[in-house]
């Protein structure tokens, strides 16, 4: 299975460049995955789509402001960092240029607000980061750092909130959950109406969504590893849902990672946490999802192998042809797909 067969041509103009002014208004196009017939809809009709009794599961994770500029304090050269993930008590980061940043470089932001001193050294950029702050670092990231937009997003973010979900709730991704947010606080309160089940999980979205697939074969690509936590709320609540015979509709890819994870790991839903780099494409059976609310991805990317794993790659290229037929908006801020 080659990179190239998940190729498809989008003109860039349909990357979607700011957020629309209301959430909810995103166009929706839904994909029946047995028959590949595709419907056009608008995001609100999602509810049409979910039954008594199902269960939508959402990624609770917040982006940080995880982007920073200082200055590196021997020669005062300018330094990038992209804070992907703490381990203990040090953070992984991205640094630019990171020729510039051996182990001892400290580095300092917003005047000595912040500082970051380079424990160690890896490939591809990364260096690990012991940071030096008063107070709630957070708070010193609110005031210092900027949201970590994709790098095919060329615009500023006139409000931060809107990169992150209405209920975002738990600090730790570099990055967002984006089928989540076209979700308003209306829309889930009509969806509990509907006695649909609303259930939550935590990914901290970190590294491998800045990677692209480097190898000409899918199956030599190593996917980064990224926290995830359940809950033993939504454990049982998901176990119940599949007793009764009831969809699981995952929103987002890494939700689904989260549920296919814990799935391929026990066989059941529990309450656990832990680390997972799991890679879907096709040839994947999936056992925890029955549904998946998504965005359009990237062409070859390991997120649009994931959704082709479930729907068929075939059903899903024709689908993003007739998107980009369609001036369907695309990636982090554009339009929504719903594969039933």
């Amino acid at each position: 299975m080659k990179t190239d067969d998940f190729d498809y041509e989008l003109p860039d103009e349909l990357i979607a460049q700011t957020p629309l002014s209301k959430r909810d208004t995103s166009r929706l196009m839904v994909l029946d995955r047995k028959t590949g017939e595709i419907t056009h809809k608008h995001f609100t009709d999602i509810i049409d789509y979910l039954n008594p009794g199902d269960t939508l599961v959402l990624n609770d994770t917040k982006v940080i402001p995880a982007r920073l500029y200082g200055i590196k304090e021997e020669t005062g050269a300018a330094i990038e960092i992209l804070m992907l993930s703490q381990e203990k008590y040090e953070w992984k980061c991205l640094a630019r240029p990171a020729k510039r940043v051996k182990v001892g470089t400290m580095i300092s932001f917003g005047g000595g607000l912040l500082k970051a001193r380079c424990t160690k050294v890896l490939d591809d950029g990364i260096r690990y980061f012991r940071l030096l702050y008063n107070g709630l670092l957070y708070e010193v990231l609110d005031e210092l750092g900027e949201m970590p937009l994709p790098p095919y997003i060329h615009q500023k973010l006139k409000n931060q909130n809107r990169y992150q979900t209405v209920y975002a709730k738990n600090p730790g991704s570099a990055a967002a959950p984006t089928a989540g947010l076209h979700f308003t606080k209306e829309l889930l309160s009509k969806i509990k109406e509907k006695k649909v089940n609303i259930a939550y999980i935590t990914l901290h979205v970190g590294l491998g969504t800045f990677r692209p697939v480097a190898v000409s074969d899918v199956k030599n690509h190593k996917m980064h590893s990224e926290f995830y936590s359940m809950s033993k709320e939504t454990a049982d609540l998901l176990n119940k849902t599949k007793a009764n015979g009831k969809n699981i509709i995952s929103v987002g890819t890494t939700t689904t990672r989260t549920l296919e994870t814990i799935m391929n790991l026990y066989g059941t839903f529990r309450e656990c946490s832990g680390y997972t780099d799991i890679f879907i494409y096709p040839g994947y059976e999936y056992k925890a999802i029955d549904k998946l609310i998504t965005n359009f991805h990237l062409p070859k990317s390991t997120l649009i192998m994931l959704v082709s794993a479930l729907a068929g790659k075939e059903n899903i290229l024709n689908a993003y042809n007739e998107a980009v037929k369609e001036k369907y908006r695309f990636f982090s801020f554009g339009d929504s797909m719903f594969i039933k």
